[in-house]
């Protein structure tokens, strides 16, 4: 069977081998069915398992020459299989929850990879050589603590249900998708830093352009969500067809990203805020069987295209040629595999700890008071020749392998003996600790009153933001939400509160 390098063009001979692929994918959709309620499996343990057999039957027939029934380009896996999964995690996510519990998310997601990529990288330029892995330079050690200091929650959020454990559940999906994000822009960030000129303000520069692809990113795709939005409710296409509005929806979040990456900005940051301002306004503006229309078919291309992934994983374990090109001994490759695992661990363990205690001691005065893939570093078209880097592509691969699969077998174990039943109850329906003065209208300055009345007013919304900023800013965002946002753009009234 012949390996198919998927560049968009199509003959007989290649379609035999898609046509394969697309069978065992799925064959993993309905294994991964059948061991829905297994609580050691999950999707992403079933996808790889049958990707590793897969490539050993596809090793046994070509006689050990390949393990691929397909070979994409990264540039394509880029353009068709990230966007959707970036979406849809914008566009399902609990916005209330997800914001109500910003801080801390973002404690995690950006100060947390900066964190674990110093010790990663810091601890990789110390122990390699040690291990007789030399010929990475500064930007190649850099790149390695990124690379793995991005996570996958996959596994875990397939445990976790949000009705269930909604606190927890928002913890884990909102730090994995900024620390996917983060990583992201950090390490492109990296990549414009020139180490022929490597001096004090390097660290200032990465750090500057780190915030302005964050900036930038998320402005283009708050723009283009509130355009989709304005579009969809002037012209309302519904009322001749309902595929157009789905059409316009789905067009528009892919321009959001081909947009981002055209202007060199993080294309993931940029759909998933797209995703976010789409499911707050645009989706107001569809008709009924678009809304559940819409919330299926965002959710299916993200789980095929994760599935997808997964599956290549598995199959690129057995890549021969990687592993021949690699010249170090398999006692320096295990040692360096074990290095990376143990750097990894460490770097994770030394910022989650102290960051939840910073949270939690933050939050308790507030209550008082009132995890890419990266491209275009170690591989061309995804094939290399040299030997350092097929060394960090198997090392890459194992760690994903490693952690997917034996973490993978142990969350859902962990989380049912961790997380007590009485505690899911309590944390089931906690409702958000309301402001004292939330249930007093507490309107922005009024020139149809009094100065002192004013001041008063604005000396309370003062003490409201200090004691509590939170759910003070969420509150005041709630009314300018209604007042101006939401006339314009689409949707309901925000009254109820979500559990």
């Amino acid at each position: 069977m012949g390996v198919l390098e998927f560049t968009g063009n199509l003959t007989h001979q290649t379609v035999v081998p898609l046509a394969v692929f697309v069978a065992i994918l799925c064959l993993c959709l309905v294994v991964g069915h059948l061991l829905e309620e297994n609580r050691w499996v999950n999707v992403s343990i079933t996808a790889i398992s049958i990707g590793f057999i897969s490539g050993t039957a596809i090793l046994l027939l070509t006689k050990g020459k390949n393990s691929h029934i397909l070979r994409f380009n990264e540039e394509l896996f880029f353009i068709y299989l990230l966007p959707p999964i970036i979406f849809n995690a914008g566009f399902q996510v609990k916005k209330k929850r997800f914001f109500h519990n910003f801080f801390t998310i973002m404690l995690f997601g950006v100060t947390g990879v900066f964190i674990s990529t110093l010790i990663i990288t810091v601890g990789s330029r110390w122990l390699f050589p040690e291990l007789g892995f030399i010929g990475l330079t500064a930007k190649d050690f850099l790149a390695v603590g990124t690379i793995f200091s991005s996570t996958d929650t996959v596994c875990t959020l397939q445990v976790l249900h949000q009705d269930e454990t909604p606190l927890l559940y928002s913890l884990v999906f909102g730090e994995g998708v900024v620390n996917d994000a983060t990583s992201v822009v950090l390490f492109n960030a990296i990549q414009k830093i020139d180490v022929a000129r490597l001096n004090r303000w390097t660290s200032l520069q990465v750090i500057g352009d780190f915030f302005y692809l964050f900036a930038t990113s998320t402005a283009l795709g708050v723009s283009i969500g509130l355009l989709t939005a304005y579009l969809l409710k002037i012209l309302y296409f519904g009322r001749h067809s309902t595929v157009r509005e789905l059409a316009i929806m789905i067009l528009m979040s892919y321009l959001s990203y081909m947009l981002a990456e055209l202007f060199e900005l993080s294309g993931i940051l940029t759909v998933f805020f797209c995703g976010i301002l789409m499911s707050h306004y645009a989706w107001h503006n569809v008709t009924e069987s678009s809304r559940i229309t819409t919330r299926h078919i965002f959710a299916m291309m993200s789980f095929v295209a994760e599935t997808f992934i997964f599956l290549y994983v598995g199959m690129d374990a057995l890549d021969i040629g990687k592993w021949k090109i690699t010249k170090l001994s398999f006692q320096k490759l295990t040692g360096i595999y074990c290095t990376i695992v143990l750097l990894t661990l460490l770097g994770r363990a030394a910022f989650v700890f102290p960051l939840s205690l910073l949270s939690n001691y933050i939050n308790r005065r507030a209550q008082s008071a009132s995890s890419i893939t990266f491209k275009n570093q170690f591989t061309y078209s995804g094939v290399t020749w040299d030997p350092i880097n097929a060394t960090m592509i198997t090392s890459t691969i194992i760690v994903v392998l490693f952690t997917t699969i034996v973490f993978g077998f142990l969350t859902k174990s962990l989380i049912s003996h961790l997380l007590l039943p009485n505690t899911l109850n309590k944390s089931n329906c906690r409702q958000e600790p309301r402001s004292p003065r939330e249930d007093i209208t507490l309107p922005l300055l009024s020139f149809e009153e009094s100065a002192s009345t004013n001041i008063l007013r604005a000396k309370d919304s003062l003490s409201m933001l200090i004691e509590r900023p939170v759910y003070t800013i969420h509150y005041y965002w709630r009314k300018f939400d209604d007042t101006y946002m939401r006339p314009m753009f689409g949707g309901p009234h925000s009254g109820s509160s979500e559990c």
